[in-house]
């Protein structure tokens, strides 16, 4: 069944239900609900496991990394930063994936060394969200103190289950879109990929 272009309460249940058949996914939403409960599960890890679902690949093929973010402004440091990776890694040392934790807080104190740009400082984690580089890739997920499972997802679900790919201008280049573009098309040739003169957010 397509979801693209469903009711977005429908979209958000068939997300949650392809997730959940992620074994690595599952556990790391529970421990995050356990230890942080401010933090989601991010972008690639999550729309990668529904691009495989969706093209009947194994739901861990061509994903490497799991990226947690989270907001502390209390501490920039990072060492605390680090603390916090390690300790995510322990908790999930027996899942196949890098873990990537990022305090977005701390975001602009790196970011034009790395990327050639400064940026304002995030005001919180669904900030820095909105600002990832596709539409799709947009997107945490976590579990709420009430078990629900929760989306959040700026620019909506569409291009996740349309499988298409769209730059999100508000700080990515045309060079960074190219370079994600190529990675991932290799790797899932059935995406529909719109020209960055073409479109985006």
């Amino acid at each position: 069944m397509t979801y693209f272009n469903q009711e977005i309460g429908g979209q958000k249940e068939a997300l949650e239900h392809i997730l959940y058949q992620n074994p690595a996914i599952e556990k790391a939403l529970g421990v995050l609900r356990e230890e942080f409960d401010h933090a989601y599960i991010g972008a690639g890890c999550i729309v990668q496991t529904v691009w495989n679902d969706i093209t009947n690949r194994p739901l861990n093929y061509g994903i490497h990394d799991l990226d947690v973010v989270y907001y502390d402004d209390q501490d920039l440091s990072l060492e605390k930063e680090v603390e916090v990776e390690e300790r995510l890694r322990k908790l999930l040392s027996d899942i196949p994936y890098k873990i990537d934790a990022k305090n977005e807080a701390r975001v602009h104190l790196w970011y034009e060394e790395k990327f050639g740009q400064t940026i304002a400082p995030y005001t919180s984690v669904e900030d820095a969200i909105n600002s990832w580089p596709t539409t799709a890739t947009s997107i945490g997920v976590k579990v709420g103190e009430d078990g629900a499972f929760q989306v959040y997802a700026p620019y909506g679900l569409n291009d996740l289950f349309g499988l298409i790919v769209r730059a999100n201008k508000l700080l990515i280049t045309r060079d960074v879109y190219k370079a994600k573009v190529e990675k991932w098309t290799r790797k899932w040739p059935e995406l529909e990929v719109v020209a960055w003169d073409k479109g985006g957010r």
